[in-house]
């Protein structure tokens, strides 16, 4: 079988070649560049001392297209996006999937930690999330469809962060002593520098819940949701943004109890482990990636659905994914309003 492993340099990727080799699969190395050549250039290395082909994707204008013009317009909305559920959706398992199925090749690989399994009696694919809790990406998985997750492999998922440096080491591979990126890849430093010669910030006022001017901001696009440093306003009492109010061009602050709420609705849903939603369920939702996972009710209401929480929630942020649980695996999930 070939496989095209989506290769970025790092040691995750490095890692899911070295055990789909040993498995007997014939592996090629499929690096995209989004931005930055050097990326594939530290791809290339990789597959040299790995000793596999290589293939470069020039997909700039894609991902210009489909992650950052997205990512500033939503932005200048006043709303924080997830740009990397959307590199998933389109990018890795849109432009480069299909361009590795068109060139012979079986399957992908990545080096996500998360986990696909076939359930025979749904006949569907399913995502779960990877045995290490603390690297779990499922979350940003959840907009895969039935066609992606039957041409897609995660060998890392049954492993532990610790376990793959620990073979990466083993191995001598450079990535091994590689630092993990934390942040948005195509940014390099604080993303409110690389909005401001990308959007028009129009700077307005700051006010309370009662609805009292204490300040003016420098423009919406770069505020969110639960921010609480940064915000120049002197209260007399700690505060946070509470809302973005983009169509009068107001920051809403004010104090940590008004961040809290048990329900939210969210749009552009996706449905995994069953073909849609058609009555309440019960599962543990998500609403941002290093969010505990919480008791909710997931209802259809026409398009979108209704989350409603348990226990309520702190800074539910629009624009950000909320995704459905039910133990390991992943029920689906949607963009918050």
């Amino acid at each position: 079988m070939k496989i095209a492993v989506l290769l970025s340099g790092g040691i995750d990727s490095a890692v899911s070649c070295l055990l789909l080799m040993k498995q007997g699969y014939d592996i090629t190395g499929l690096t995209m560049i989004n931005q930055d050549v050097a990326v594939a250039e530290k791809a290339a290395m990789v597959a040299r001392q790995i000793g596999i082909k290589h293939l470069i994707v020039d997909l700039r204008d894609e991902f210009a297209a489909r992650v950052m013009t997205p990512f500033c317009n939503e932005y200048q909305r006043g709303i924080t996006p997830n740009p990397c559920v959307e590199c998933n959706q389109f990018i890795k398992f849109g432009h480069l999937l299909d361009y590795a199925i068109e060139n012979g090749f079986d399957q992908v690989a990545t080096g996500h930690y998360a986990r696909i399994e076939y359930d025979e009696a749904k006949q569907r694919y399913l995502l779960k999330k990877g045995l290490d809790n603390r690297k779990d990406q499922s979350y940003f998985l959840y907009r895969l469809g039935q066609k992606q997750l039957s041409r897609t492999l995660f060998p890392l998922g049954n492993l532990t962060k610790d376990e793959v440096k620990e073979i990466a080491a083993n191995q001598g591979l450079q990535a091994a002593n590689e630092k993990e990126s934390q942040e948005i890849c195509f940014i390099p430093g604080d993303y409110r520098n690389f909005l401001s010669v990308r959007i028009t910030a129009l700077p307005g006022d700051i006010i309370d819940k009662q609805g009292n001017i204490i300040g003016k901001h420098n423009g919406l696009a770069y505020y969110t949701i639960g921010q609480r440093h940064g915000l120049g306003v002197n209260a007399g009492k700690k505060v946070y943004v509470i809302e973005i109010d983009a169509a009068k061009n107001l920051l809403v602050v004010d104090e940590e109890p008004y961040l809290f709420s048990r329900e939210l609705r969210a749009e552009q849903n996706n449905f995994i482990s069953i073909e849609a939603l058609e009555a309440p369920m019960h599962v543990e939702a998500k609403i941002r990636y290093a969010a505990t996972p919480a008791s909710a009710i997931i209802t259809p209401i026409g398009d979108k659905v209704q989350v409603l929480f348990d226990q309520p929630q702190r800074a539910i942020t629009p624009g950000q994914s909320v995704v459905y649980y039910q133990g390991e695996t992943v029920i689906g999930g949607g963009r918050i309003i």
